[in-house]
């Protein structure tokens, strides 16, 4: 059997406010490299015998995880839509089922989209010593080799050895104080719960249908009805709804008498903070990640994360500066765990959920400026790509294409648009915009009137849905 990558990419935390949102969270993020977590995760499967990715996902980052996808060339990949959050339990169920009605069976190597990992070699060996004891019927955890006393992880104790692959599980343990996580270290018989796992899709099924029998119920009913949509699959919804929410460890590790460990040593980081991310990061002399336009004085231990405008500093130490286009974070590094308290303030504010720049399935859009009675955009529309049909009641808008072709529907009337050429869409007319040239077209969008949120839109047509 061949191994299937399974990508938990479901998470919508917010602990690295203001660059990950509850609409484009950490595993979306480019942190350490040129690729998001989430691609990096799929990246680090390339050493090993697999077989077509299956990814978890959020109904709302549907559109960043097909585009993510398609910028590594791996749009065959199987995107498996939550249509509510039900804990890992469920959705492992749901890649298993997949695996299982496509191959009969397989191997799942499951995965968190939004952890980092800097020894991948040492990745491989882990995942060959899980492949044995996964092969013989174990359900197989990762435990992380612990480096220090940490109380923010759960821990698994290793029981007897399995041969030279690994170890039964003896125990696992909840998040410990300080005193208890030290003793752990001391003892060397402990772990770091990494949330990776490996195991055949049948022997997961199985143990789901003996401890969670009603979870296993709801998730078949739930995947029996799915559907394909555009890069997507949806299961039944109601079905789904049904499922208990549950992690993979309560419904089923703690209980099995098959769970079994293997180590794993390989630089890995859940990056669960601004701190964390410092430590994983590449310093300079002076202690200090930077990352865009930065020129600092007298800094030290310092990171800098910006990438729309200089930044500079003078006299600062163990401090975290996050720019974004539009929120700025600034913090203690020490204090960095309490971001949350400074969140809740602000529900019900843009900057909490979306970025100034969100993605569609035909690009995305900036929202440049807005004001009382109008807004612009810019907007980039991918080669072939279209914008649906749609009306509005309350505003009015005007297209400039900047670079480009554009097929432009305005009611009745169709026209190209190149370069510095622009169109007016009276408020109440039916209009359309199409790519039909070999490289993005770029549009600036200026919307007009005294009502411009976005259910002001009327569809007519699915085809370029927006």
């Amino acid at each position: 059997m061949k191994i299937t990558p399974v990508v938990m990419a479901g998470g919508s935390g917010t602990r690295l406010w203001p660059l990950s949102r509850s609409q484009y969270p950490k595993q979306f993020l480019r942190l350490n490299s040129k690729y998001s977590l989430l691609q990096e995760t799929l990246l680090r499967t390339d050493g090993l015998d697999t077989d077509t990715a299956v990814i978890i996902g959020n109904e709302n980052h549907r559109f960043l995880i097909a585009e993510q996808l398609r910028e590594l060339g791996r749009s065959d990949s199987r995107i498996i839509l939550e249509p509510a959050g039900r804990n890992t339990a469920p959705a492992i169920a749901l890649a298993a089922l997949d695996v299982q009605a496509r191959q009969g069976d397989g191997l799942l190597l499951v995965m968190a989209a939004d952890h980092v990992i800097e020894d991948v070699a040492a990745f491989e060996a882990s995942v060959a010593r899980a492949l044995t004891l996964a092969q013989s019927g174990k359900l197989t955890t990762f435990g992380i080799v612990p480096t220090h006393p940490e109380t923010g992880y759960g821990y698994i104790k290793a029981g007897n050895a399995l041969a030279d692959a690994g170890f039964e599980v003896a125990q696992f343990v909840e998040k410990p104080d300080v005193d208890t996580a030290t003793a752990y270290l001391a003892s060397g018989d402990y772990c770091w719960n990494s949330g990776m796992f490996m195991f055949s899709a049948s022997q997961y099924l199985q143990a789901l249908q003996q401890f969670a029998p009603d979870m296993y119920q709801a998730c078949a009913e739930a995947y029996a009805g799915n559907q394909s949509d555009l890069d997507f699959i949806r299961v039944d919804k109601a079905a789904f709804e049904r499922s208990p929410s549950d992690s993979v460890d309560y419904a089923i590790m703690e209980r099995t008498t098959e769970a079994a460990m293997v180590t794993l040593d390989a630089g890995w980081s859940d990056v669960g903070s601004w701190s964390a991310i410092w430590d994983i990061d590449n310093k300079d002399d002076q202690g200090n990640a930077f990352h865009g336009d930065v020129v600092t004085f007298n800094t030290h231990n310092t990171l800098i994360h910006g990438a729309n405008r200089l930044i500079a500093t003078v006299g600062l130490q163990d401090m975290v500066i996050v720019d974004t286009k539009d929120a700025l974070l600034v913090a203690a590094k020490d204090q960095v765990q309490d971001i949350k308290k400074i969140l809740t303030p602000l529900e019900g504010r843009e900057e909490l959920a979306d970025h100034r720049e969100v993605y569609r399935p035909w690009g995305r859009m900036d929202a440049i400026d807005k004001g009382e009675r109008y807004q612009v955009r810019n907007v980039t529309i991918k080669p072939g790509a279209k914008i649906a049909k749609q009306m509005h009641y309350h505003r009015a808008e005007h297209w400039v294409v900047v670079s480009g072709t554009a097929k432009v529907v305005v009611g009745d009337n169709e026209q190209v648009l190149t370069e510095n050429q622009s169109t007016y869409i009276p408020l109440g007319v039916a209009h359309s915009i199409e790519n039909v040239g070999k490289v993005d077209l770029k549009v600036i969008e200026v919307h007009s009137g005294g009502y411009l949120s976005e259910d002001d839109v009327v569809r007519f047509n699915q085809q370029g849905r927006d």
